[in-house]
Order: structure tokens, then sequence, then C-alpha cells
């Protein structure tokens, strides 16, 4: 049910789910773990299941895109091993690579030198991978002047050559994602580029929140358990 209540604009279970990135990046993951991911993701008809660039090349039909993710969960990688990260990832198979920014160089409102670390790793995985940018919007929301901090990341992503821009890794303790953000990043980038939320996204009522501020794509752990609130 959408934050008005109002059951005639909550999105059905198969449109949410074509929405879903299936994740599961838990240092402690199995490799029988992440077959069971695989193997939820396909039964629940989302679009991508996210995994750690460490488990790569992993089986998956055709009709699952593979994500994975670079510089993760702190960002603090140099930009050359992100890229290469990156580029490992896709040659093992991954479509869709999900990098975390300096978080640093964006407080300090070193722009240079986030858009340098973005550009790095979209010409290591070339044009045809999708890049969403993890900007970690909660920390860079309780920065001076954060909803500007914010919008001007998401503007050095595009510029940058991302798809999306993301808003969490889920792993930060200043938190994951909020409406706030998510309307943010949308109000930014304008529908030219994917907006994802994730981070703290464990209901059908805040993942109704997350789209109706304008995500695209929603990052979920607990991918059943959201489906599971909304109508067929």
């Amino acid at each position: 049910m959408t934050t008005d209540g109002n059951i005639l604009d909550t999105p059905t279970r198969a449109t949410v789910a074509a929405m879903i990135d299936h994740t599961l990046l838990a240092p402690e993951a199995t490799t029988a773990q992440v077959a069971e991911a695989i193997a939820e993701a396909v039964d629940l008809g989302v679009v991508a299941v996210c995994l750690s660039p460490g488990v790569l090349p992993v089986r998956a039909p055709e009709s699952l895109v593979v994500a994975t993710v670079a510089g993760f969960p702190s960002g603090k990688h140099h930009s050359l091993i992100k890229g290469s990260e990156a580029r490992l990832a896709v040659d093992s198979g991954a479509a869709e690579v999900d990098m975390v920014i300096d978080v640093g160089a964006a407080l300090e409102r070193d722009m240079s030198a986030v858009l340098a670390d973005i550009v790095t790793v979209r010409e290591a995985i070339g044009g045809s991978a999708v890049l969403k940018v993890i900007l970690e919007s909660a920390v860079l929301l309780a920065a001076p002047g954060g909803a500007d901090l914010l919008a001007e990341c998401c503007v050095t992503a595009e510029r940058a050559g991302a798809d999306f821009v993301k808003t969490s890794t889920g792993f930060h303790p200043a938190g994951g994602a909020s409406v706030e953000a998510v309307r943010i990043m949308a109000d930014t980038v304008g529908g030219r580029l994917g907006v994802k939320a994730s981070g703290g996204i464990r209901d059908a009522e805040t993942a109704a929140a997350m789209i109706a501020a304008g995500a695209t794509r929603l990052g979920l752990s607990r991918s059943r358990e959201v489906l599971d609130g909304f109508p067929a």
C-alpha cells in the first residue's frame, strides 16, 4: 500500500519484481547460498541478482541479469583497482556493476576526484555494461548543505557516464535509502538516469514509498518478504 493508503496506486507484485536486484553481498556467503539466491531470483521473477565479484562466474539463466559491485563497501579503493575489479567482473559474466564513490572526496566537495573515479570504472567496463554509482546518500545528506551535495554528486555521476545513481551500500552505519534521498536524486537526474534505492528496504510499504519518490530499481536482500506485500 502506498503512503497515502490508496490501494489503487499500489504497484503490482510483477511490476515491483521487474525493478528488483535480489542481493547477496554478505562476506560469509557460501557457494550453496549463492546458488540459492540465484534460484530464488528466478523463482521471484526479479530483473537481476547482485552478487560479490569474488563468486563470479555463476550459472544463471539468460533471463536473469547478473550484477556485481566494485570498490565495495568502503569506496576507498584506488580508482584503478575499482576499474580492474569491475572489468574482471564483466569478463566473468556481470552485465551490471554497482561502484562505490570515494565518499570522503565528495564530502570535501572534490568533484573532480569523484568524476575521475567514476570515469575510470566507466572506461574499464566499456559501454555495454550498466554502471550504477553508489553515493552513500545518508552520509551526504548529514553533511552541511547535504541536499545540494547529493544533487551535485548525481550531476557528476551523469557527467561521468553512469546509467544509474544509487543511494547506499547498505553497510554504512549512517543508514541506507530514504525517501528524501530518492526524491532528490530522481529530481536531479530527471529520468535521464535510473535511480536505485538500496539499504534498509524490508517491507512493501517502504518499497512503495521509494517507488513513489522516483526509484526505478530496488536493491533488496529480503525480496520475497517485500513482494508478498504487493497485490498479485
